[in-house]
């Protein structure tokens, strides 16, 4: 069947108030959702996974009485950063022990405790890390569901607008040693999880809605030939950057940086570096993958370090020997996640030092040593960067080659948990509490 269309009929109709009526509203109603989504903080590191705000008034100074609209309790232990979806505030808990595990909702308006939800409760516990807690894993959250993950404990869906959990998993399970630190992350109607453990290494793609799993990808078992069981474990969480139109997942396992096609879960490229764990997630900008290889030990004199490594996301196959655009030498144990933003990238090596670099050539334009540790991973908000220390001491600095501090803030507590920012706030968690800092 076809259809003419009648350009001064159109013209004609349109303007009769009704129809000037509908399209008036339906400009306000695109404009509304854009910056609904705007003010919401639905992942790890923000909800482009990238660590870049867009709002403003975002306060530069405060304390533990000064510009704190509240502080609330958590009870538990963990370093998952918080999500924020309208005034629903998400995060995720464990007891001390590892028992059970927790999903909290919090009031953004007046931080009183809305929901308190056991998802998975255990008689015996995975080993961790004296660094890292049960519950590390960054939650991610979408209108009227968020998405909880505790490794081989289980992965839940939980309904925002009643507390009840819509479905739960608990039959992947990997030894993870160590423990986890894989935030979850949403792409269309699929939850991607990962599960690397010392003795398998995978991603599943969930169906979000019900649980099913879409697909699973397995790492190649050829990067992993002659590397200990320890060393195959990971914590990565992934990102999805656009390569000529196709949407690609940047997953950087213990020995291996892979992009995948998201919507299969096959193998695109790959670049093979590193022997041991990898923990920082990737970062991109202009068509250039940013990140920290694993472990690794060249032979010679047995010096042990990791690089940061800028790679050309165009390619397939193998393209370690050909698309590596610089690399940097950097401490092991490399925990925090660069930033990058305008051409600038800003990140905190496991030494204290403080480096800035030019995105496309990898030159230092700035380096300084701090005085704490840094594994909470920097943000980016109205030309300012956010640098948190374990200590709970925030370093902000005017964004730049050359970087300036406008102020150095604190808060009681320990800083593992990376920071949000939402609706010209900032929400802290720290080992005990959850703050909101806004101007007043």
């Amino acid at each position: 069947m076809c259809y003419i269309f009648d350009i001064h009929r159109f013209i004609k109709f349109s303007q009769r108030p009704f129809f000037i009526f509908l399209s008036i509203a339906f400009v306000f109603l695109c404009y509304t959702t854009a910056v609904s989504q705007e003010s919401n903080w639905t992942h790890f590191r923000g909800s482009k996974l990238n660590g870049v705000s867009t709002e403003t008034k975002v306060p530069v100074s405060w304390n533990d009485s000064t510009n704190v609209m509240w502080k609330s309790d958590i009870k538990g232990k963990g370093w998952a950063s918080p999500v924020v979806f309208g005034d629903q505030v998400w995060i995720s808990t464990a007891t001390n022990d590892g028992k059970e595990m927790w999903g909290e909702c919090i009031d953004l308006k007046t931080g009183k405790l809305i929901y308190d939800i056991l998802l998975f409760k255990q008689d015996s516990v995975f080993r961790k890390h004296s660094i890292n807690s049960y519950a590390t894993p960054t939650p991610c959250i979408e209108d009227g569901f968020v998405y909880f993950n505790y490794g081989s404990r289980g992965t839940a869906c939980v309904n925002t607008t009643n507390g009840e959990i819509v479905w739960k998993r608990n039959d992947f399970v990997v030894e993870h040693i160590q423990g986890t630190g894989a935030s979850l992350m949403l792409y269309k109607e699929l939850l991607i999880v990962h599960y690397e453990g010392t003795d398998f290494q995978y991603i599943i793609a969930f169906n979000k809605k019900t649980g099913e799993v879409i697909w699973r990808a397995d790492r190649p078992q050829e990067c992993y030939t002659g590397i200990e069981p320890i060393g195959k474990k990971s914590y990565c969480t992934p990102l999805v950057i656009n390569i000529n139109g196709k949407d690609l997942m940047i997953s950087n396992g213990s020995t291996v940086c892979i992009a995948y096609e998201i919507e299969t879960g096959k193998e695109v490229w790959r670049v093979v570096e590193g022997e041991d764990s990898s923990i920082a997630m990737p970062i991109y900008e202009d068509g250039i993958v940013y990140y920290y290889t694993s472990l690794m030990t060249p032979p010679g004199n047995g010096e042990k370090f990791v690089e940061l490594l800028a790679i050309d996301a165009t390619g397939t196959g193998d393209v370690t020997k050909t698309n590596i655009l610089w690399r940097h030498k950097s401490p092991i144990l490399q925990l925090l996640t660069p930033l990058i933003k305008d051409g600038v990238i800003y990140t905190v090596d496991t030494k204290n030092t403080l480096i800035v670099f030019d995105a496309k050539t990898g030159t230092q334009t700035f380096t300084r040593r701090l005085k704490e540790k840094y594994h909470s991973s920097p943000l980016w908000a109205e030309g300012k960067v956010y640098l948190t220390s374990v200590k709970g001491e925030t370093i902000v600095l005017k964004a730049g080659k050359i970087p300036e501090i406008i102020s150095t803030n604190k808060v009681e507590g320990e800083v593992y948990a990376t920071l949000a920012i939402v609706q010209n706030s900032i929400l802290i968690r720290t080992d005990t509490s959850l703050f909101r800092i806004k101007d007043k």
